[in-house]
């Protein structure tokens, strides 16, 4: 019995260390994400990145984007809804990580439309689209010309802005930056600066939530 008693305290003090261990792990993996950010603050936002909502919002949510990404698309009603519940508080900030082999030239696409004054509208579609021209998580941007057809745009125009190599610099920019902040998989969040300290849409409503507080007179 005595055995026993010592076997399952010896158990139970393994197993404390270890949850102890996976905390203090985590923790310090969260400090090292926050000092990174903190550390190449510049990197975040470029003057080149699309925005949607007030430039003088206090809150600004900074989103590593690839257009392929099936979670960036279920993500992206999801962070307009938090706009529309405080409007005039949030802006969104998009960054490219086209990580999917074919998602530059998606990219590509956008910021041409972006020249029409399009970008928003396009992006939409696409995002609504994303499984008729990215089937099996493979971008063919053949495929993505139907489905802008309706916006008004010059397509001819479009496939000519999107070789420039205004945009390619564009692209390796946020790739670089992507980098810096060690940015491995999408969509990836900053809210005013901070990474999410994990994924997941509460953690992010919960760092959102976060900001509008701590910003309120």
């Amino acid at each position: 019995m005595k055995h026993k008693t010592l076997f399952i305290v010896a158990l139970v003090a393994l197993l404390l260390a270890f949850v102890v261990g996976t905390l203090l792990y985590t923790i310090q993996k969260e400090d090292q994400s926050v000092q990174l950010a903190e550390a190449n603050s510049a990197a975040l936002v470029r003057m080149h990145s699309p925005t949607l909502g007030k430039l003088d919002a206090p809150v600004v949510i900074v989103e590593f984007l690839d257009p392929a990404c099936e979670t960036c698309r279920d993500f992206y009603p999801l962070v307009k809804e938090m706009m529309a519940a405080n409007p005039g508080r949030i802006r969104l900030v998009l960054r490219y990580a086209p990580f999917h082999n074919g998602s530059d030239k998606v990219v590509a696409v956008l910021e041409a439309a972006r020249k029409q004054g399009k970008f928003w509208p396009a992006l939409e579609a696409l995002l609504a689209t994303q499984a008729d021209w990215a089937p099996h998580h493979t971008p063919q941007v053949d495929l993505v010309w139907a489905h802008l057809d309706g916006l008004g745009m010059n397509l001819e125009q479009l496939r000519a802005d999107m070789m420039t190599p205004e945009v390619a610099s564009l692209i390796a920019q946020d790739l670089d930056d992507a980098k810096t902040l060690n940015v491995t998989k999408t969509p990836e969040f900053f809210v005013n600066g901070k990474p999410m300290p994990r994924f997941g849409y509460e953690q992010l409503k919960a760092l959102v939530d976060e900001a509008l507080n701590s910003t309120r007179g």
